[in-house]
């Protein structure tokens, strides 16, 4: 098994984020809820949102902003499986030209 880590990219406009609504809300927690359900024990960390960004350089500090907005960590038997577990989380659907990334986080060398 690796390690997969995933960026979810948020493709919401301001208006789309604005409309919003609680039932919005609660229906994407019962989707990732169930998505959570069938990754099950390969779901090594739920992630969270993304905020307060800082990129850190030889010459300082600064914030910035970026279509990130959340990350997850799963095991799985091959990047194609990890692609696949993701392929069916409900952000992708949440906002138009929302994405993810699914990057392979291999053990340090012994």
């Amino acid at each position: 098994m690796s390690r997969f880590l995933a960026i979810f990219h948020g493709g919401a406009t301001d208006e789309e984020r604005d409309s919003v609504t609680p039932e919005d809300r609660s229906t994407f927690l019962a989707r990732w809820s169930a998505w959570a359900n069938t990754v099950g024990d390969n779901l090594v960390d739920p992630g969270a949102p993304l905020y307060h960004k800082v990129r850190i350089t030889a010459g300082g500090a600064e914030q910035f902003e970026d279509a990130k907005v959340a990350y997850a960590i799963i095991n799985a038997g091959s990047h194609d499986q990890a692609v696949e577990m993701f392929s069916t989380h409900p952000h992708l659907s949440l906002a138009s030209g929302n994405s993810i990334e699914v990057i392979e986080c291999p053990a340090p060398p012994s």
